[in-house]
C-alpha cells in the first residue's frame, strides 16, 4: 500500500495549489465545469434512452436468436465457439448487455471454459461502438459520422477475432 494511498489526496492538493498560484479561481471554475456536464447529460440523454430501448427490443424480440443461427456457418469456418457469438453481437451495442452476455456465458459453460475465457477478453478488448457514437455525436451535435461506424465496426470484428486466437494460442 504504501505511497499509493496518498496519490490521490497528493494530486487533488497539486490541482487546487497549481490553479490558486496561477490564479484561477478554483471554486468557481470547477461549479461552471460541473453546470456544462449536466448540460452535457441533459443534451446526450435522448440518444441513450434510444440506444437502450433498441437493445431491449433487439434482445427481447428474438432477432438476436435468428442472427446468431445466421452467422453459425461462419463462425465454423473461422472456429469461433457458438457460445461466444452473442458477445459478439452485443458487444458493439451495449456495455452492461455485454455484460450480462458473458455472466450467462460464464454460468451455462463454466469460468475456466474456453467461450468463458474468450467472453472476458472480449469484454475487456473491445468498445460499445453505437453507444459511444451515439453519446459523443449526439453531444457534438453531429449528424454525419461518415467512416467512423464501418472503422469502428472493422475494428470490433477484428479485435474479436484477435480475442478468439490468442485464447486458443494461450489456453489450449
Amino acid at each position: 500500500m504504501g505511497l499509493s494511498i496518498l496519490f490521490l489526496p497528493g494530486l487533488i492538493i497539486f490541482i487546487l495549489t497549481f490553479g490558486m498560484f496561477r490564479g484561477v479561481k478554483v471554486y468557481e471554475t470547477f461549479v461552471e465545469g460541473a453546470k456544462e456536464g449536466l448540460m452535457t447529460v441533459f443534451k446526450i440523454s435522448p440518444y441513450l434512452l434510444t440506444m437502450l430501448f433498441a437493445i431491449d427490443m433487439f434482445r427481447k424480440s428474438g432477432a438476436m436468436d435468428y442472427l446468431i443461427y445466421g452467422l453459425q456457418p461462419i463462425a465454423n469456418i473461422l472456429h469461433i465457439p457458438k457460445g461466444v457469438l452473442p458477445m459478439i453481437i452485443i458487444k458493439p451495442l451495449s456495455g452492461s448487455g455485454a455484460l450480462g452476455i458473458m455472466t450467462d456465458t460464464m454460468k451455462t459453460y463454466g469460468v475456466d471454459s474456453m467461450e468463458g475465457r474468450i467472453s472476458a477478453v472480449m469484454m475487456g478488448s473491445t468498445e460499445t461502438i453505437f453507444y459511444t457514437l451515439s453519446v459523443y455525436f449526439g453531444a457534438c451535435q453531429i449528424r454525419k459520422i461518415r467512416h467512423s461506424l464501418p472503422a469502428a465496426l472493422i475494428a470490433h470484428f477484428v479485435g474479436c477475432l484477435a480475442a478468439v486466437y490468442v485464447c486458443y494460442l494461450f489456453f489450449k
